[in-house]
């Protein structure tokens, strides 16, 4: 069968999505045999009569299969994390040679940030000479030799995705779980993982802000990637406050590499968390994680694979001598109280707004603005405590982002929920 129309009438129908459907439409998706018009109807079949769990399984498996499967012959288990995104999310910078050090192998296949949530790509491009875009011979030799990587994807991994993605943008088909779900363990899975533990966020920073949103899609995913042959977990995490305390690209650098070097904070305490779901799926032990991030061996990977990709190999010993600062930077102050809510998403629009982060691929973003010092739920603030430092590249950009600020923290009783809501293993 070449006809796609019977796959998208047998979903609109209710009668599901089987294994060879998938291919069809998949294959379809990536040569270009399946229409627009096609594409479209299906993401709305898709999205309002869902394809069941079975279905799920069957549309990754055929996104993944639609281009090149990385296949690895290493000396231990291969691991992946993802993270559905968020404000100061700069868990991967830190996770990835935290288990290289542990004797892991991390290819992480990452993005770029569009919209209020940044992206690891942009973050790791903050560092001068650090070069993403590796060939793929370039890519196995810094897993084999450094333990992890952090490249960007390919055009021949899962190009069914890459058009799914946009036709959903354009009909209207964005938010259908099995569509995400699919999404997302495609990318992942093409990466030829032994085991992958997700990180959903819930909250005002959140792309899913209600937590049984947040729940359904982690249901999802896990049961969908082990369904498709690979160990996964999720961790439902909160995203009610920035996790670090920076938001921008290179400060969320700066604030990657206090962490590797021992600083504590919520960084540090979900990336240890997420390292020992890693550990636990892969069969090895989660004894000493801790030990490994403040001895230095989690930093002294960091700083290779930095090296490796282009960089400095001075970073971790100069970081300010390599990392761009921004030419403007003013305290936002605020009345004397304490932090009762605060609007994440609103703090990832202000670094937006002062350039930090883009609205459209493939615009131009300025690595150096930012937010840091931010301040978090249930703490202090007035005259000699400002809310946090805005970065900016001129004074009008710090005037407006000091006005967003000030409008995004409501003052009042509020304290902080617990970093880690739920944990999904099937």
């Amino acid at each position: 069968m070449t006809d796609p129309r019977p796959v998208i009438s047998a979903i609109r129908d209710g009668r599901g999505l089987d294994g060879p459907g998938a291919a069809l439409i998949a294959q379809g998706l990536a040569d270009g045999s399946v229409s627009d018009a096609q594409a479209g109807a299906f993401a709305m079949a898709v999205l309002t009569r869902g394809v069941g769990p079975a279905g799920r399984v069957a549309l990754t498996r055929a996104m993944r299969d639609s281009g090149h499967v990385l296949q690895w012959d290493l000396s231990g288990p291969v691991v992946d994390k993802h993270s559905t995104g968020g404000i100061g999310d700069t868990v991967s910078l830190v996770l990835a040679p935290l288990l290289a050090a542990r004797g892991v192998f991390v290819p992480m296949i990452s993005g770029r940030g569009l919209g209020h949530t940044g992206g690891t790509l942009d973050k790791l491009e903050a560092i001068p000479g650090y070069l993403c875009d590796q060939p793929e011979d370039a890519f196995r030799r810094i897993v084999r030799q450094v333990g992890c990587a952090i490249v960007s994807a390919t055009g021949d991994v899962a190009p069914a995705d890459r058009r799914l993605y946009a036709i959903r943008d354009e009909s209207g088909t964005v938010e259908s779980i099995d569509l995400i779900t699919a999404s997302i363990l495609s990318k992942k899975l093409a990466a030829g993982l032994d085991a992958l533990v997700l990180d959903v966020k819930a909250g005002s920073g959140a792309i899913l802000k209600k937590p049984d949103s947040a729940g359904r899609l982690a249901q999802a995913l896990v049961e969908t990637a082990n369904g498709a042959g690979c160990p996964t977990t999720a961790l439902i995490t909160d995203m009610d406050q920035p996790l670090a305390r920076s938001a921008g690209n290179a400060l969320e650098v700066r604030e990657a590499i206090r962490t590797l070097q021992g600083a504590p904070g919520a960084l540090r305490d979900l990336t240890l968390a997420l390292a020992a779901e890693c550990l636990a799926l892969a069969g090895q032990s989660i004894e000493g994680l801790e030990a490994v991030l403040d001895g230095g061996a989690a930093a002294e990977v960091f700083g290779r694979m930095v090296a490796a990709m282009g960089g400095p190999r001075d970073l971790m010993e100069r970081p300010e001598a390599h990392l761009p600062r921004a030419p403007v930077i003013r305290p936002v102050p605020t009345r004397e109280g304490r932090v009762g809510r605060i609007d994440v998403t609103a703090l990832g629009h202000a670094v937006l707004a002062l350039g930090g982060g883009r609205v459209r691929a493939g615009e131009a973003i300025d690595h150096s603005v930012g937010l840091d010092g931010l301040v978090k739920l249930g703490e202090p603030v007035g005259p000699d405590q400002p809310l946090a430092m805005v970065h900016a590249a001129d004074e009008l950009g710090a005037e407006v982002a000091i006005a967003a600020v000030q409008a995004a923290y409501t003052m009042g009783e509020g304290a902080p929920g617990p970093l880690i809501r739920a944990r999904i293993t099937r």
